[in-house]
Order: structure tokens, then sequence, then C-alpha cells
């Protein structure tokens, strides 16, 4: 895990890179009903404005907030790897309705029905969200940092 602020800065930045673009390839999906390979490449034209969204939101504001929600159900003698589950929930349970509410601002075009649509938007990516964090997009970014610190730490 990051020790260092630029340490913070390149997790919190591939993480949120690895969370974004998959998110934004399921509600994609969802849109057109299945995926497809365009769907991958559409999803470059959201990335460009919800990666900084949600880097922005993690380093400065949930990431926080989500380590002290889940520190009122763990604590720090609690074994490493249900602390790192702990805050993981905690920053999809956060993220996960601040970014569908960004989303659906900028791109459902929901009109009257706003509220509806955030929260059908925040149904239909949390499961998804907690799922992909948990046993995809966390360890693969904690395997990519940790293997970058690794080449580092050699030279």
């Amino acid at each position: 895990m990051p020790k260092t602020k630029l340490q913070d800065i390149f997790f919190t930045a591939l993480m949120a890179f690895v969370m974004v673009y998959a998110m934004i390839c399921y509600n994609i999906s969802l849109e057109k009903s299945g995926l497809s390979n365009d769907v991958f490449l559409i999803a470059f034209h959201e990335i460009i404005i919800m990666w900084p969204i949600a880097f922005v939101l993690e380093f400065f504001l949930v990431g926080k907030l989500a380590k002290a929600l889940a520190f009122k159900f763990v604590s720090p003698e609690d074994k490493p790897i249900f602390i790192l589950l702990a805050i993981s929930s905690m920053i999809v349970c956060l993220m996960c309705p601040i970014m569908s509410l960004i989303a659906t601002i900028l791109f459902k075009h929901a009109g009257v029905q706003f509220i509806a649509v955030w929260l059908q938007t925040s149904v239909f990516n949390f499961p998804m969200a907690l799922f992909w964090q948990i046993f995809f997009a966390g360890p693969l970014v904690r395997w990519i940092f940790n293997s970058s610190l690794s080449l580092i730490n050699k030279n």
C-alpha cells in the first residue's frame, strides 16, 4: 500500500482509471443491451471526463472518509485483509452513488426523471462496482503497484 504522497497519487490514479473504465464499459453495455467490441473504444470518450473527477473525489474526500467509516467496523489490530476489504467496501459505498450522480448529470439526459434515473443508475452500478473492486480491480492495481515499487527499489 502507498507510503508516500507520490505513491498515494499513483495508486489512486491507477485505481480510479481501472474502476472508472470498467464502470463506463458496464454502463455503455447496459445502454446498448449488451457488450460489443466498440464499447471498449466508446468508453474512452467518457473516461477523459470521469477519470479526473473520480481521482479528485477519491484523493481529497472519499479516501479519508472511507477509512474513517471502515475503522468503525474494524480495528488496526485486525488482519490486514479485513481492513483492506472494509476500506474498499466503504470506498465503493461512497463513490458509487457520487459517480452515478455525476454520470446521470453528464450523460443520461434524465430531465424530470432525474432522481429516478440517478437511483436506478446507482442500484445497477453498486453490485458491479463492489464485485469489480473486491475481486478484480483491487487485486490487479495492488499487484501493479507492488510490482512497480519492487522495480523502483531494485534500482
